[in-house]
């Protein structure tokens, strides 16, 4: 299925209904792809679907039995600036993160990220990679609130790259579970304070080599060593 169109709808899916599509999926599936097949998916459901060009709609013909490769990995972040956002958010959706957490830390400075814009490339980014679930974009949490109830936390720890030396402990990553969480800083990284948080409540930091990332570099290898 090769080259076949990927249209995301926001609803359950079941073989024999139809669902309105706007006309900018129509132009773009009829003008651009030149078609009127295309899959759908949602919920970890994959369909081939028919589009009417009389009602604007796409019926659901079939299932395709094909499995979701998205993993059950949550990336908590820091937001940076919007364009690198929107890159790193993007990439992890790329490589099946479940869930997306904004986490606000002491040295964020984009305090007004336009998140309606975020939706539509992290929907376009599940479409393109061949997932069939998009990642939850969770509400914004402060740090402190992030925090609580956190168990299987892993971080991406700048220390031991930094001219501070830390001790570089931590870095053989035990095998993800289901509710691991990979946290990623600021442009600034993590203040003392947070630091301290995140030892006090056994995160697992890890070195991303010796060089210091930005944040959705760091994001992407933090993810990759995570899940192998």
């Amino acid at each position: 299925m090769k080259n076949i169109p990927r249209i995301y709808i926001n609803e359950n899916l079941e073989v024999g209904r139809s669902f309105p599509v706007s006309r900018d999926i129509a132009h773009y599936l009829t003008r651009v792809m030149r078609t009127d097949r295309c899959l759908v998916f949602n919920y970890g459901k994959e369909f081939k679907a028919e589009l009417s060009v009389v009602s604007c709609s796409l019926l659901v013909v079939s299932p395709t039995g094909r499995p979701d490769p998205s993993n059950n990995l949550t990336l908590a972040f820091a937001p940076v600036k919007q364009a690198r956002m929107e890159e790193m958010l993007s990439m992890a959706t790329q490589m099946g993160v479940k869930r997306l957490q904004p986490v606000i830390t002491a040295f964020v400075n984009e305090h007004h990220p336009k998140w309606e814009r975020i939706k539509k490339i992290v929907i376009e980014a599940a479409e393109q990679s061949g997932r069939n679930s998009v990642p939850e974009l969770a509400e914004p949490q402060k740090f402190t609130e992030f925090l609580q109830g956190v168990k299987d936390l892993v971080f991406a720890d700048e220390r031991a790259a930094s001219p501070r030396s830390f001790p570089d402990s931590g870095l053989a990553l035990h095998a993800p579970r289901n509710d691991t969480i990979v946290l990623i800083g600021s442009e600034g990284g993590f203040s003392d304070a947070e630091f301290d948080a995140l030892d006090k409540a056994g995160a697992t930091g890890i070195n991303l080599g010796p060089t210091i990332l930005r944040a959705e570099v760091a994001a992407v290898v933090a993810i990759a060593k995570v899940v192998g």
